[in-house]
Formats: structure tokens, C-alpha cells, sequence
């Protein structure tokens, strides 16, 4: 089955985050999966090998992990409705105290860690590290008034996300 034009613009960002981040960490997307990308095996491929990194977390552990995923999402979204109302205090704080290097504890980072490959460890320090250089952006916005700085943080933060999403997946 050939795939839309709109399910085309929605697959091929998420893959390039994933490249893109991938490659700063020294990886390739077809190392990290095992394979090149092909987009027609988007339209038919059964969701158990859709090309992305399985990693095998105990099932406390993964629904845990899962539940933490959930909520930096949700997060995301506290953070954008903050924005969208110019409370750019309330933004800093969500994304740093939420998100960033300083919610690691929050998390069970520490205990998550130990199961995942390096460069899935790698990847979530890089959305950690993410929201704490937006949360400094967000702080040079409330001086300067420019938000565009702030929002290509954001976009940037959001992308690390997107990245290791379609880079792994939790079993």
C-alpha cells in the first residue's frame, strides 16, 4: 500500500531527529536499527518490527518508564501553554525542575539507566541536557522579549524526544 503524502511528512521528520541526534552521538540510524531506512515498509510493517531498537525493561520497570514518558509529554504541552500565555517563569520551571538535568532523581534515572543500551542512556541525557539549555533560553527570552529563540529551543528539545522514540522501543 503506497503511503500518503501526509503520513510521508509525518514519518521521514521523526527519522531524520532520530538520524540527527543519532549522528551526535556518534551513530547512524542504520547502525542503531540494524538497517537502512525504507519508507515503504512504513505502510505494511507490523508494529513488532518496525525497524526500532528493542530493549527489554522489567515490566515494573517499563511501565514505569512508560508512565515518565507519558508525563515528559504532558509537560511538553504544560510548557507550550505557558509560552502561548507569555508566563515564561512558569516555563523555566516546568522544563528544569520536569525535565531537566536537575529531575534526574524525579525520574529513577539511575535505576532506569542500567538497562538500556548506551546510546538509549545517551539519548536521554540529551533530552535532560535539552530542557535545561531551554530553560536558560526561556530566562534570556523574559529579559530580551524575543521568544523566537526560545521556540527553536523548544523545537530542538521536542526533537531529542521524537529521536529516541523512533530509534527505540521498550519490551
Amino acid at each position: 500500500m503506497p503511503q500518503s503524502p501526509l503520513a510521508r511528512q509525518i514519518v521521514h521528520p521523526s527519522r531524520r531527529a532520530a538520524a540527527g541526534l543519532l549522528a551526535a552521538l556518534g551513530l547512524s540510524l542504520g547502525t542503531a536499527c540494524g538497517q537502512t531506512h525504507d519508507p515503504a515498509r512504513h505502510a505494511s510493517m507490523p508494529a513488532a518490527d518496525d525497524g526500532r531498537i528493542e530493549v527489554i525493561f522489567p515490566p515494573v520497570l517499563r511501565a514505569h518508564t512508560l508512565a515518565n514518558m507519558r508525563a515528559h509529554l504532558a509537560v511538553l504541552g504544560r510548557i507550550q501553554l505557558a509560552l502561548s500565555q507569555s508566563d515564561l517563569d512558569l516555563a523555566v520551571d516546568l522544563a528544569e525542575k520536569q525535565l531537566g538535568m536537575s529531575s534526574l532523581s524525579l525520574h529513577g534515572s539511575h535505576e532506569v539507566s542500567r538497562f538500556m543500551p548506551p546510546a538509549m542512556r545517551e539519548s536521554g541525557t540529551a533530552m535532560h541536557r535539552s530542557a535545561s539549555q531551554f530553560a536558560v533560553v526561556v530566562k534570556d527570552a523574559s529579559a530580551t522579549g524575543d521568544l523566537k529563540p526560545a521556540l527553536a529551543a523548544l523545537g530542538r528539545l521536542t526533537q531529542t524526544c521524537v529521536a529516541c522514540h523512533a530509534a527505540f522501543r521498550l519490551r
